[in-house]
């Protein structure tokens, strides 16, 4: 989200800013390791994530009186990760004190419970809102056809608590349709997107694209909306290759959910990151008369948060679980 999703990142604080919603960001926060790391060293993963755990949780205690700090993540493998590290720990105190060990060499420690892990779009959606959304809307998308897509992770398996169904979702239909846009049908809104495939089986990764964009395609969307930096670059950076290794044309823009708010809110296509995508979503939003800059590929690298340093890890006990 300060890189290839800062689209996302504009696009949410902008809209937020809009609703009178303030998100904190956890401070000196950490790679969440993805999804691949669990599979490496489970330990190792658990403390990764768990120092974001711990680090929220310190920051939130006692914040407007809440039994319990809230943690939103805006990325599906985040949301995952923090989800399932969290549910896992209050599972077996075991883990916990291991984890907790690791952690203790920086200085911090996390008591599982102490969070409500939630994705950016369950807050949206039932903290604050359709009614409150649907106020705000000064320029309705009518006439924009869109695909939500939900991807794999979101709405399964469901560590700590379900907003939607895991099978068809339709959350996010139902927030497109706020906004004034046209929902297609789209049955593959929860299938995956192939995540990392991409750098291990690149045909493979290309082949679950295609599918979606095929599906999207099938039902005339004039986009598809997501809620993921990972499932947003795998359908927008790979569409090329979609159409070369397939043979196919594909020309369907991916763009955030937090974009088409901010659009339909009456923000312009700028303030909400609109031209950084690398398939031009000017044609489709040209639907509901918003005028967007060019499209300028890849979102300009930022300068890391830390300059050079890398971000400190704990020690790691001797004995792992």
């Amino acid at each position: 989200m300060e890189r290839n999703a800062g689209a996302y990142h504009t696009s949410l604080m902008a809209v937020a800013a809009q609703l009178g919603v303030e998100f904190a960001e956890v401070d000196d926060w950490n790679c969440c390791g993805a999804t691949e790391f669990i599979a490496v060293n489970r330990l190792r993963a658990y403390a990764l994530v768990s120092r974001n755990l711990a680090l929220a949780a310190r920051q939130t205690a006692g914040s407007n009186g809440a039994a319990k700090g809230q943690l939103v993540a805006p990325c599906s493998a985040c949301y995952l990760n923090l989800s399932k590290v969290e549910h896992y720990l209050s599972e077996s105190p075991a883990l916990a004190s291991d984890v907790n060990q690791a952690l203790a060499a920086g200085g911090l420690s996390y008591e599982p419970g102490s969070l409500r892990v939630r994705h950016l779009l369950d807050v949206m959606v039932n903290d604050v809102g359709y009614e409150k959304v649907a106020a705000r809307v000064r320029r309705p998308l009518h006439g924009l056809r869109v695909a939500p897509y939900y991807g794999c992770l979101v709405v399964r398996p469901g560590f700590q608590e379900r907003f939607d169904d895991p099978e068809y979702p339709t959350s996010l239909d139902r927030l497109m349709r706020t906004l004034g846009a046209t929902v297609v049908d789209f049955p593959l809104k929860a299938h995956c997107c192939g995540g990392h495939m991409t750098q291990i089986s690149r045909d493979v990764a290309l082949e679950l694209i295609r599918r979606l964009l095929k599906n999207a395609a099938d039902y005339q969307a004039d986009m598809i909306v997501t809620l993921c930096p990972m499932c947003q670059l795998n359908l927008d950076a790979f569409q090329e290759s979609v159409n070369g290794l397939f043979g196919t044309e594909y020309r369907i823009p991916i763009l955030f959910f937090t974009q088409l708010m901010g659009l339909a809110f009456g923000l312009s296509p700028t303030a909400v990151g609109i031209g950084k995508e690398f398939i031009d979503a000017r044609p489709a939003l040209a639907k509901i008369g918003a005028a967007a800059p060019a499209a300028a590929g890849a979102a300009p690298r930022r300068k890391p948060r830390r300059g050079d340093q890398s971000l400190p890890l704990p020690q790691m006990p001797e004995e792992e679980v």
